[in-house]
């Protein structure tokens, strides 16, 4: 639907303009398309629903029309145009825009009801809680074909549950869902409070939207609260969310990768000579190696080197793979002390950035040691391989740097990389500069790590 609902904008100005062709220029009706064009987009207006209804979406409509009729204005005043006073061309023009969005939105969804309910457009559905609520949507479904979804099956694994009360077979547990899925050929999935425990239902979750399946959810407390049309829609007297479709598809990626190493090329470039003098304040104060090459994990759990600026010369190898955090070590010399505060010392990552290694934005990429204990300590840490690892990230920049909670790191980097886009990750780069700069705005918090020796390091 979305190509149809994006042409309803531009064709309706245009023939709000053939009506009123006598008082319009060509460069006003086109500014005048492309305004409500992208007002419509903001409101959320091409998008497929399952609800369709052209009463619920008419405020919005409205705006549209009149940001169209104000952008025409701007690029063609009408005053004195023909010897007729502005308003008249004005509100004919601006009638016609919204009549002609009313009228084309209700042709597009009835002729989408139409082909829904034929099952030409109708797509499979699986849904995962074969409770009551789940039962509900699948009786919803099945008698009012208008909605898009035909649920084909149902995953669940309540002990009190028989197959022959539910409205559409039983396909399964929680951890058979992608499975059936893949076997029926169902790219559409609701889930309505399902019985397993919470880890499960999230990863099977997680596992649908990395697979860039639709998914919906159905809120808990729906019952008590205020629908919000924008977000949510109304099967009866279930509301359904629509989950956002994973950002981190093959072209997103690819800008990504042309950002890191846009921006790595230049910073290294317009940064040279400040990393010429502090290899130089480093090799006078920490003797010969300025340059401290370190592993640590990285995408999909793979190992690489990472260079820092050497901040001091660590006892043993041991030391430096197993120790916390030497910010309070006495051996710290003054630049050793002042690299590390400003995070300066982390400079030469750009380096690994450039060579693909890691990326400008994303988790903090952690020595093997850790990795091995935070995974066995910590839900859900081995998830933030996901991605690659960053210099920065939406930890670091809400404070999370040095000596503070891994299990804050571990849900703010999961809720980045289940948020990413291309702009958030720009705006991260943009606060980096005030939260390196900035002091904390409470004392940092000691990390509770499991092995009792690596408190005692980390003290």
């Amino acid at each position: 639907m979305r190509p149809l609902l994006t042409l309803v904008d531009p064709v309706a100005v245009a023939l709000a303009a053939l009506v009123a062709r006598e008082h319009v220029s060509p460069m006003a009706v086109v500014a005048a398309a492309v305004a409500a064009t992208v007002v419509s987009r903001a409101g959320d207006l091409h998008r497929s629903r399952l609800v369709l209804s052209v009463l619920e979406e008419l405020p919005r409509l409205a705006l549209a029309s009149l940001v169209a009729t104000v952008t025409l204005l701007a690029v063609t005043p009408l005053g004195g145009l023909a010897g007729r006073p502005a308003w008249a061309p004005t509100a004919l023009f601006a009638g016609c825009v919204f009549g002609f969005l009313v009228l084309l939105r209700g042709v597009v969804y009835t002729v989408t009801h139409v082909a829904r309910r034929s099952g030409r457009t109708a797509h499979p559905v699986i849904i995962v809680g074969a409770g009551v609520v789940g039962q509900r949507l699948a009786e919803a479904f099945l008698s009012r074909r208008e909605y898009g979804l035909t649920p084909v099956g149902m995953i669940d694994c309540g002990p009190d549950l028989r197959a022959r009360d539910l409205p559409v077979p039983l396909l399964g547990g929680v951890g058979s869902l992608g499975h059936a899925m893949a076997d029926l050929g169902v790219n559409d999935v609701v889930f309505a409070f399902p019985g397993p425990p919470d880890g499960e239902t999230v990863d099977a979750v997680r596992h649908a939207v990395q697979s860039d399946h639709q998914v919906f959810v159905v809120p808990r407390f729906f019952e008590m609260m205020g629908v919000d049309h924008h977000r949510t829609e109304l099967i009866r007297d279930v509301a359904v969310m629509r989950l956002r479709r994973s950002g981190r598809r093959a072209h997103t990626l690819l800008l990504k990768r042309a950002l890191d190493l846009t921006v790595a090329s230049v910073a290294l470039v317009l940064l040279a000579p400040a990393m010429a003098v502090l290899a130089l304040a480093v090799r006078l104060e920490t003797g010969p190696g300025v340059i401290f090459r370190q592993t640590r994990i990285g995408l999909r759990g793979r190992s690489f080197t990472l260079f820092k600026f050497r901040s001091l010369r660590p006892a043993t190898h041991e030391e430096a793979a197993t120790t916390w955090s030497i910010d309070h070590d006495a051996r710290l010399g003054p630049v050793g002390r002042f690299i590390r505060r400003t995070s300066l010392d982390e400079l030469p990552q750009l380096v690994n950035v450039w060579r693909g290694d890691m990326s400008l934005v994303g988790p903090r990429p952690e020595r093997p040691h850790f990795v091995r204990e935070f995974s066995r300590s910590q839900e859900r840490y081995e998830d933030r391989h996901r991605v690659p690892t960053g210099m920065t990230g939406w930890a670091q920049v809400n404070d999370l740097r040095g000596d503070t909670s891994i299990s804050d790191r571990v849900r703010f980097d999961n809720y980045y990389i289940e948020n990413w886009s291309l702009w958030g990750d720009i705006k991260i780069i943009v606060r980096t500069v005030r939260a390196v700069i900035r002091p904390q705005s409470s004392p940092p918090r000691m990390i509770a790590l499991t092995a009792p020796e690596e408190r005692q390091r980390a003290a």
